[in-house]
């Protein structure tokens, strides 16, 4: 059987993201049908940044699934000095059934997956976040049955995360608008290929600077921290994204009823008020709970 990973969404056909989704819903309803599906499969998790959502759900996901979960400290394994990247990849191939990764490098997964004869996941990386962008698609087919033709403004800076969700509601009749400050505005070749993506799924992928243009008429508004894990010790400039803070002033600016999403951890008083994350408008804790039933139907999809 040929190997399977999931490094990028941009690489999933149309048919593997739909049968993910759908998957992802009946290990949701029907958690107990599935409880010995990966029986004495094997994951490891190596993570080179912190992580809550990723580490647990990926770990109680596999115990649900019937298999087990192995915690790999980069402090041990130290790859690329200890020994090359390749040596890893082929050894754990040799003990593991799949391996998720969380790196500030996403040419550490690319490394990693070229020599690995095991599905590889991307949990994370600087270019792309494939498994919280498929999480946030489930979340708003829960709340919009019919997603052709709603409207996602995301806010803030045009990070990682951005990427994954151009990459997947491009492909979806789902209209993206990011409003970002210039300097941070998403990665002009994701966009390129969103846009092009958009032309056969009746989508809109509008990129501007102005947060109250981006969130008119939005079904719901999505946010992330402005400087990610990794970025500290940068010069990146958090006064720069003052502007850019979802409050309740913005969102009444948005469609009534409108919902907000964060991918988590939050900066609240930063890019969220607390006054908005814990409203009832917030559907955050929504999308971390679905991270869990998205990675367990990647896995079933991947090791079966």
């Amino acid at each position: 059987m040929k190997k399977k990973s999931l490094l990028t969404l941009e690489n999933l056909s149309d048919k593997t993201l739909d049968k993910i989704i759908d998957l992802s819903f009946k290990v949701k309803n029907e958690k107990e049908k599935y409880y010995k599906t990966l029986k004495g499969k094997n994951l490891g998790l190596i993570f080179e940044k912190p992580s809550t959502r990723t580490r647990v759900s990926f770990e109680v996901g596999m115990h649900q699934l019937g298999g087990n979960s192995f915690s790999l400290s980069p402090g041990q394994l130290q790859p690329g000095k200890r020994e090359p990247l390749k040596d890893i990849a082929r050894t754990l191939s040799r003990y593991l059934d799949c391996l998720v990764l969380r790196t500030f490098s996403h040419d550490s997964i690319v490394e990693i997956d070229k020599y690995c004869t095991i599905p590889v996941i991307n949990g994370l990386s600087d270019y792309c976040h494939p498994c919280q962008a498929l999480a946030d698609y489930m979340t708003i087919c829960e709340k919009s049955p019919k997603t052709k033709d709603v409207k996602v403004a995301y806010i803030g800076d045009g990070n990682n995360v951005v990427n994954s969700l151009l990459m997947l509601l491009s492909r979806k009749g789902v209209h993206f608008t990011v409003a970002s400050p210039s300097k941070f505005a998403p990665n002009k070749i994701v966009v390129e290929k969103a846009m092009a993506l958009s032309k056969k799924s009746g989508s809109t992928i509008e990129i501007c600077k102005d947060p109250a243009q981006a969130v008119c008429e939005a079904d719901y508004i999505y946010t992330d921290v402005w400087i990610s894990m990794g970025e500290e010790s940068s010069k990146k400039d958090a006064s720069v994204f003052a502007p850019y803070q979802v409050n309740g002033d913005l969102l009444s600016k948005a469609k009534p009823g409108a919902y907000v999403m964060h991918c988590l951890p939050a900066h609240r008083g930063q890019e969220i008020t607390d006054e908005v994350i814990e409203s009832d408008r917030s559907i955050v804790f929504d999308q971390a709970e679905n991270r869990l039933h998205v990675q367990k139907a990647a896995l079933i999809h991947l090791l079966t």
